[in-house]
């Protein structure tokens, strides 16, 4: 098994005839997918998704990928497939677009449906190509297969990508649920079909991979749900990801069979919805669905709320009931299903939620405590009766963190694609297919792109470290005016701790040591600004540290008059 190496350079020029594979993201990571193919100097792009902070990236809102590898190559690019509508695949799109609006978009109905209306209000109005399974299309020189995969959302599709230089399968996400609510199977003969023709290189989900035997059918959630909709007392609130179409379809099931009605709380999942609903994929019975201003006229036991909110979101409307900080109160007797699995890393979040919802009185269901939830994604089992069909000459894990991309690199080795045709690559690394042998040749800068608020790009990782700091530390600001001339001290210094947890008036102590410093730099003729600045820094933080083993951010402030 080949891994990449943190001395990788550039790639060189990619051979003639070969083919290049380069993630931008999910490699190493759950979310942030992104992979770009190139041929013959044009390229494919294969999802743009997003990866959601977690604790240690404060104010961030969404992480892209980085795309300044192909920045100055945007009118090389054929197209951008999707295999899905969900976040993590599709979420980054509208920042790509953003530099060339017109890249065409190719997915499945509900997949452009969803992005769509994301593009709507980014203002972009996309070029588009709807494909079903079993089409072929040609996008310069990708000829590309859609093949149906199972997935915890309707309409998701594998491609398979023909070129001279051999042929790519990318699952996408993807399951082996056998009894799907909506009876679209993964279609394993046509996986079949291509491992007969040949597959030279697989790019294969590994969310699961450290998971034995089988996913059990999304349907198994119908009875337990039944069971918390026939014992609960008074409204029922559902926390689940706001594309989920399946699963909130078993809870309309639920509600119509026990005479509850149901309001969609959030705009992503109302918006959502709207388009399920839309399209056919969602079916509810006439008036089943009520607005979510209309509940003060129903009685509680009639009431079900569908809300994200299910990996602990900040500003997501499960948090903000559990903060009592939204129009829908907890009340004792309420009911709350988290419909989801936990993301990782989102532990922590999740568990505050349900600790203060809980709180209020609420009964909370969720994974630790009842089957309501199921994956999406194949586990061990399911991959390797997925590699024993496919037969992959070259395999390379993608989706999922370290751990699992090894997982499903060992499972493909036990159905004996050869270990050193197995790639473990992570984000940046290039890999070339050429004479059938999948390599690495090198890295490019794949690297977090932060929004935060409206701006893309603009926070570094050196602010993020500012935020923990302040976070952690809080701040302590030092005010100092100064003679030009004899760098004597003409005023303060003046002394403010935020969040430092020190008392102003407890600065006192390190005042004449400032005073000291400050004398003896001026004695040897240390006067510039920013020296200053640093010797009023270093002393403060040597006086905290020393009494109060702290670290907080110190910010001189110098004025020479």
């Amino acid at each position: 098994m080949s891994h990449p190496h943190p001395e990788l350079g550039a790639p060189p020029k990619l051979p003639e005839g070969g083919l290049r594979v380069t993630p931008l993201g999910g490699l190493g990571e759950i979310g942030r997918n992104m992979t770009v193919f190139e041929f013959d100097g044009r390229l494919l792009i294969v999802d743009c998704g997003v990866l959601f902070p977690e604790e240690e990236q404060p104010g961030i809102d969404l992480i892209l990928p980085d795309f300044s590898s192909i920045r100055d190559r945007l009118d090389d690019i054929e197209g951008i497939v999707l295999t899905h509508g969900h976040e993590d695949h599709i979420g980054a799109v509208p920042f790509l677009l953003r530099e060339k609006p017109d890249i065409p978009l190719i997915g499945s109905k509900l997949t452009l449906a969803l992005i769509e209306a994301k593009l709507q209000e980014h203002r972009i109005r996309p070029y588009t190509l709807e494909v079903v399974e079993g089409d072929r299309e040609r996008l310069g020189p990708f000829d590309c297969e859609f093949v149906a995969v199972n997935h915890s959302i309707p309409d998701a599709l594998a491609v398979a990508i023909r070129t001279p230089a051999g042929m790519v399968v990318h699952t996408g996400d993807f399951k082996m649920d056998q009894l799907p609510l909506d009876r679209r199977l993964t279609d394993l003969p046509a996986f079949a079909r291509l491992g007969e023709e040949g597959i030279d290189l697989l790019l294969s989900d590994s969310t699961n991979a450290e998971v034995p035997g089988f996913v059990p059918p999304e349907r198994d959630i119908s009875n337990v749900l039944r069971q918390v909709f026939a014992t609960a007392q008074k409204r029922i609130i559902v926390a689940s990801f706001a594309s989920h179409v399946h699963r909130i379809q078993q809870i309309c099931d639920a509600a119509h069979e026990y005479g509850r009605r149901v309001a969609f709380v959030g705009r992503s999942m109302v918006r959502n919805m709207g388009i399920a609903r839309e399209l056919g994929y969602l079916n509810v019975p006439a008036g089943l669905v009520v607005d979510v201003k209309t509940l003060d006229d129903l009685p509680d036991e009639e009431i079900v709320l569908v809300c994200t909110g299910s990996q602990g979101e900040p500003m997501a409307a499960l948090s903000r009931m559990a903060n009592r900080d939204h129009q829908i109160r907890i009340v004792p007797g309420d009911t709350v299903i988290l419909a989801s699995s936990l993301i990782p890393g989102n532990e922590n979040a999740v568990y505050r939620v349900i600790n203060g919802l809980t709180r209020w009185g609420a009964n909370v269901v969720h994974k630790g405590n009842a089957k309501v939830h199921v994956s999406g994604h194949a586990s061990a089992g399911e991959l390797l009766y997925f590699y024993n069909i496919c037969k992959p000459k070259n395999l390379m894990p993608v989706h999922g963190e370290w751990r699992h991309l090894r997982a499903n690199a060992e499972l493909g080795a036990l159905t004996g694609v050869p270990k050193d045709h197995i790639v473990i690559a992570e984000d940046g690394v290039v890999v070339d297919l050429v004479d059938g042998v999948a390599r690495i040749t090198g890295k490019v800068q794949a690297g977090y792109v932060y929004v935060d608020g409206l701006s893309v790009g603009d926070v570094t990782e050196s602010a993020l470290k500012d935020r923990r700091i302040l976070g952690d530390e809080g701040i302590i600001s030092v005010f100092v005016v100064v003679d030009s001339t004899t760098g004597k001290i003409t005023g303060g210094p003046h002394i403010q701790a935020r969040g430092s947890g020190i008392d102003d008036a407890d600065f006192n102590g390190v005042l004449p040591k400032i005073d000291e410093a400050l004398a003896k730099s001026a004695q040897d003729g240390v006067m510039e600004p920013h020296q200053v600045q640093q010797l009023v820094r270093r002393c403060v933080g040597k006086w905290v540290s020393d009494n109060y083993r702290r670290r907080p951010m110190i910010l001189p402030v110098v004025v020479e008059v």
